[in-house]
């Protein structure tokens, strides 16, 4: 009796089917899944430090923090993870709340 050539592993999500191609796209797909979920995640991360800077009315380190963001918005744009548009509006949105703070404290 042959082995069987796609042997299941342990916590591994199982095909319905065993075809060579479904087993290869879906390991890939594993692998994209992985990959977008780590650039979302520093995305949200560092979204979440400029909001704080922006809350506790820290001017310079928000300014640092907003450049860093657009950084990290534009990569994950060039990565297919955000939509262009859906990243321009977060930008335009971060922007607009540092404009609006140093405004206050000028």
């Amino acid at each position: 009796m042959l082995a069987n050539p796609f042997p299941k592993k342990e916590g591994v999500f199982t095909l319905a089917t065993r075809h060579k191609s479904a087993v290869k796209r879906h390991r890939q797909s594993v692998d994209r899944a992985a990959r977008n979920q780590a650039i979302r995640s520093r995305v949200r991360n560092e979204v979440r430090e400029l909001r704080d800077a922006l809350a506790k009315k820290e001017v310079g380190d928000a300014e640092t923090q907003l450049a860093a963001v657009i950084r990290t918005i534009g990569k994950a744009v060039t990565k297919g993870v955000l939509h262009r548009n859906a990243a321009s509006r977060h930008v335009a949105r971060l922007s607009r709340q540092l404009h609006s703070l140093k405004k206050a404290a000028s």
